[in-house]
C-alpha cells in the first residue's frame, strides 16, 4: 500500500509542475490578443480613393400625423432697477440699549403679597401638617437610600427632595400655605416610591 501512494503523490506532483509551468504560457497567449484582427491605418494620402458608405436619408414625417404649430412663448422679466437708485448703508451694530434712568423720589412700592392671611390657629394647624408630611417624606426617602432604584424610583426620590427643599423655603419665607401644599405634594410621592419598593 504505502509504494502505491508514493507513486499518487509523485503523480499529483508531476501534475502540478506541469500545471504551473502551461499556465503562465496560456494566460501570455491569450493576453497578446489576435494577430489577424489589428486595424489597418491608411494613409492620408489614399483616403480619397477610399469611397464612403452612403446612407438613405430617412423619412422626414409620417403622413398621418397632424402637424402641431408650437405655442409662442416670450420670456418676461421685471425691469432692472438703476444703479443709481441702489443706496448702501454700512450695517448698524445692536448694541443693548442703555437702561433709564431712575428718579431719585419715585420708590415704586413693592408688588402686593397673594397669598390668604392666616390666623395664628390656622397658622399652628399649617406648621403641623407640614412637620407631619415632611416627617412622613423623610421616613420613606430614608427606607429607599440604599437600595438600587430603577429610573421612576430615582425620579421619584428626586422629586420629593425637590418638593422637600421647596417647601422649607416657602416655609422660611413664611408663606404657610404654599410650604403646606408642597410638603403634601412630597408625602404622597414618598408613599408611591415607598410602595414601588
Amino acid at each position: 500500500m504505502r509504494p502505491q501512494k508514493y507513486l499518487q503523490l509523485r503523480l499529483s506532483l508531476g501534475h502540478l509542475r506541469l500545471a504551473s509551468c502551461v499556465f503562465p504560457l496560456v494566460s501570455v497567449l491569450l493576453l497578446s490578443g489576435c494577430a489577424e484582427k489589428q486595424v489597418r491605418v491608411r494613409p492620408w494620402a489614399t483616403a480619397i480613393a477610399v469611397r464612403p458608405h452612403l446612407v438613405r436619408p430617412l423619412p422626414t414625417t409620417p403622413p398621418d400625423l397632424p402637424e402641431i404649430e408650437a405655442p409662442e412663448l416670450t420670456l418676461q422679466f421685471p425691469p432692472l432697477p438703476s444703479p443709481l437708485s441702489i443706496s448702501r448703508q454700512p450695517v448698524r451694530p445692536r448694541v443693548p440699549a442703555p437702561p433709564a434712568p431712575e428718579a431719585a423720589g419715585s420708590n415704586k412700592p413693592s408688588a402686593p403679597s397673594l397669598e390668604p392671611e392666616l390666623s395664628a390657629q390656622e397658622v399652628a394647624a399649617a406648621q403641623q401638617q407640614i412637620n407631619d408630611s415632611v416627617m412622613i417624606a423623610r421616613r420613606n426617602l430614608d427606607a429607599a437610600k440604599g437600595r438600587s432604584l430603577n429610573p421612576t424610583q430615582a425620579d421619584l426620590t428626586s422629586k420629593v427632595s425637590s418638593f422637600l427643599q421647596e417647601s422649607k423655603l416657602a416655609a422660611r419665607d413664611g408663606d404657610w400655605t404654599r410650604a403646606r401644599n408642597l410638603a403634601k405634594k412630597a408625602r404622597v410621592l414618598s408613599e408611591e416610591l415607598a410602595a414601588s419598593l
